[in-house]
């Protein structure tokens, strides 16, 4: 059994904490580990192999370092040039799979679940490979013990064909009202539906060219087209754009007689929005959630969530509030899926705060942004051990670095020297640059930009060790002789 890692989402209903490029998958949110990490680790027993993971592009480094901060394995990884939902995701899994003669049974997870019992898990899906075996499509339902409207329903029926203990799926059930949610839990026989499932890669491959060919298609063209290096496969860009937007449910599941459902009773959450999370979290005596330096006060039932500055509340009730160093969001418990029409209405503003956090991951390290104005801008640099950020050059902008911990390596056109603690060099504007640590401990540079534009596009590299080096330039400058 190969588990197949969906880790592409956004995350958006957990803005502002989750933004483009650090959705919620990759944040710890209910514990020491991330939400990918515990989704790999509990997938680490016997009978079951190391998971493949597709992922967007941007967050390749993401996944490879959490995955090596806890020394976790993939046989493969699969980045999308953008996202297309989960159909095209599991069918270029599959046919990557069948290409290498390998037809195993795929367990497909998103990355950004909770389960809470493990066991529960391991027993769910020893019934679930009984089916699968027999070429049934398995979906994990969660009985359905209180009526939430944020999750699909599915209808389920008893088929005495199959193995005791899984029903036949009878009908998908879009987000209910509240009215028809309660209508599903004093029915009976409804599951909610956990995005979760298990069948042969050859079964799904099967389904999906009866059911939705032009996926089927496309994704099969644009398997031949991508770049595979080591276990990284990069999908064709040109051919992926012309792949139907499409989910699992929609494309095979809703469509095909082979779709059954074995229930997960094993403390699932799909940590969907704000509300949930506040579920699945610890409370006090008033039934508050609060993370960070937070002072509540006569309020029942809220979620407070500080990131640096002090947050103070009085007089709350069911009340979300989550604080980070460039946003706030404040809504009601009841009305925190409206986050998601939130983010979207930012994003048609061409607001950045939906995109990065102010500190911002690289590769390399990470940048934060400390101030900024008119003509200037000031970050705090931090590059790993070791790690070294593009050759580059910039048109519009000088920069001053300053060391604060750490010892760098400076490339400014053909000179490299060393900086060590309270040193500092100038980085004219147009100067071909490198900024390196040579060293074992993080490489601290307090980072002044200025001039006319700050943009991050303002950026033109020459060589780069993560294969984001664009087209050299001559420019009078050997980029052979200074590149280190």
């Amino acid at each position: 059994m190969i588990p197949v890692i969906l880790s592409g989402g956004s995350g958006s209903r957990l803005w502002p904490l989750s933004r483009k490029q650090f959705p919620k998958q990759f944040l710890a949110l209910t514990g020491e580990h991330t939400l990918f990490q515990q989704t790999i680790e509990r997938l680490v027993f016997e009978g079951m192999d190391t998971p493949i993971v597709v992922c967007n592009k941007d967050h390749k480094f993401i996944v490879q370092e959490q995955l090596g901060a806890l020394k976790l394995e993939t046989q493969a990884i699969l980045m999308e040039p953008f996202g297309r939902n989960t159909a095209p995701a599991v069918a270029m899994t599959a046919m990557k799979l069948v290409n290498e003669g390998r037809d195993e049974l795929m367990l497909v997870l998103p990355a950004d679940h909770v389960i809470e019992d493990q066991k529960a898990l391991q027993r769910a899906l020893a019934l679930a490979t009984v089916a699968a075996e027999r070429g049934e499509m398995v979906l994990f339902g969660v009985p359905a013990t209180k009526p939430e409207t944020g999750y699909g329903y599915i209808r389920s029926s008893q088929d005495a064909l199959l193995p005791e203990g899984v029903a036949r799926v009878a009908q998908f059930v879009e987000k209910p009202d509240e009215k028809r949610a309660n209508e599903f839990v004093r029915a009976g026989g409804y599951f909610w539906n956990s995005g979760m499932f298990l069948f042969r890669a050859s079964r799904f491959l099967e389904e999906l060219k009866k059911h939705d060919p032009d996926i089927y298609d496309t994704c099969l063209l644009a398997l031949e087209r991508s770049d595979e290096e080591a276990d990284v496969l990069s999908i064709d860009e040109a051919t992926f754009a012309c792949c139907p937007d499409n989910s699992i449910d929609y494309a095979v599941m809703e469509k095909t007689q082979r779709a059954c459902v074995v229930p997960l009773s094993a403390g699932w959450s799909d940590v969907g929005c704000w509300s949930s999370l506040w579920d699945v979290h610890e409370k006090d005596d008033n039934g508050n959630v609060t993370k960070g330096d937070v002072v509540v006060q006569d309020s029942h039932n809220c979620m407070i969530h500080g990131n640096g500055k002090l947050v103070s509340v009085i007089g709350l009730e069911n009340i979300v509030v989550v604080e980070t160093k460039d946003a706030m969001m404040i809504a009601h418990k009841d009305k925190v899926q409206g986050v998601k029409q939130l983010v979207n209405t930012l994003d048609a503003q061409g607001r950045t705060e939906t995109q990065n956090h102010l500190e911002v991951y690289r590769p390399w390290g990470s940048y934060d942004s400390v101030d900024m104005g008119g003509r200037f801008q000031v970050k705090h640099i931090t590059v790993k051990p070791g790690a070294a950020l593009s050759l580059q050059m910039h048109h519009h902008r000088a920069e001053h670095w300053i060391v604060v911990s750490g010892t760098a390596e400076v490339t400014c056109d053909e000179n490299v020297f060393l900086l060590t603690e309270n040193q500092s060099t100038y980085i004219p504007i147009a100067s071909v640059h490198r900024l390196r640590n040579p060293g074992k401990i993080p490489l601290e540079i307090i980072e002044v930009q200025s001039g006319s534009y700050l943009g991050e596009d303002d950026i033109e590299r020459f060589e780069d060790v993560y294969g984001r080096t664009s087209t050299p330039v001559e420019r009078g400058v050997s980029v052979k002789t200074i590149a280190q």
